[in-house]
């Protein structure tokens, strides 16, 4: 019976170790890694968002100055 728990402990010692170098190479690939466009792809979409917006607030008052002189154009006149 002594045997048996020797050989359980020694393979209990080895699954352990072949978990922590398992979340070895996890981490060291993790480190080794490219770093991700995302913060390059983020940056771009909030300039391009901001540039939608000044577009749309221009045309939004182009739209009110024709609409007024068109309103101004079609105004019986006195």
């Amino acid at each position: 019976m002594q045997s048996f728990y020797t050989f359980l402990a020694l393979d209990l010692a080895r699954e352990r170790a072949a978990e922590a170098e398992a979340h070895q190479r996890a981490d060291l690939a993790r480190a080794a890694r490219v770093p991700q466009p995302s913060v390059v792809r983020r940056t771009l979409a909030h300039s391009l968002a901001a540039v939608s917006r000044g577009s749309a607030a221009v045309t939004r008052r182009l739209d009110d100055c024709i609409a007024d002189d068109l309103a101004r154009s079609l105004a019986p006149s006195e």
